[in-house]
């Protein structure tokens, strides 16, 4: 479990295919080497991957997770390279503050970007998701973008607009998104449980 408040951002070493359909990532990042324990969940650009190796290179630590065929097939992890940065957030503890919302790091889908407005103190995103989820977005409802917790400013359609502060802008990789662009959508949980009672009513 995650709040969707990033506090790292690492950068891709290495995408390694593997046997069994699975492909082998490596991440650099700021985190201390004791923090990343084998067997342990971080959020990855909003995914929970798990955490099978990890050490320390050129004075920076570094983690290894592997990607099934059902992460590769709803996410764009596909498309990670060398050098693709990567929202971090390593997972909930009791007793921790919950800034953001909770996010279990299972990616519903992929929203698009189709407009992006560099405001004075921020920046709107506007973005269409899949026909399948926009039903569960609501203004001032809660969505996690590639692992970012954020309240919807406003719903048309398919399409909804998220305002960024600066802050935001500057510690995550939202702040490098264009026009075009597809990022990771998680929607909000309790949305998701209220419309399923709706549908056994």
């Amino acid at each position: 479990m995650f709040t969707g408040i990033v506090t790292a951002v690492g950068e891709v070493r290495s995408v390694t295919p593997r046997a069994g359909d699975l492909t082998g990532i490596s991440i650099a990042c700021d985190y201390r080497r004791a923090e990343l324990i084998e067997g342990n969940s971080i959020a990855c650009a909003g995914v929970c991957m798990t955490v099978v190796g990890a050490g320390e290179e050129g004075g920076r630590s570094w983690f290894a997770v592997d990607a099934a065929a059902e992460t590769l097939r709803v996410t764009n992890v596909g498309h990670w390279r060398q050098g693709s940065k990567v929202n971090l957030e390593r997972p909930l503890k009791i007793g921790d503050e919950l800034g953001g919302h909770l996010v279990s790091g299972h990616v519903d889908g992929l929203a698009a970007l189709t407009a992006r407005e560099d405001l004075t103190d921020m920046a709107r995103l506007t973005l269409r998701a899949p026909p399948e989820l926009a039903r569960f977005i609501a203004p001032k409802g809660s969505v996690a973008l590639d692992g970012v917790s954020l309240t919807v400013n406003t719903v048309e359609g398919d399409s909804f607009a998220v305002l960024i502060i600066p802050h935001t802008l500057k510690v995550t990789t939202l702040g490098a998104l264009k026009k075009g662009d597809e990022v990771h959508l998680e929607v909000d949980q309790m949305a998701r449980y209220a419309a399923r009672l709706m549908e056994r009513r």
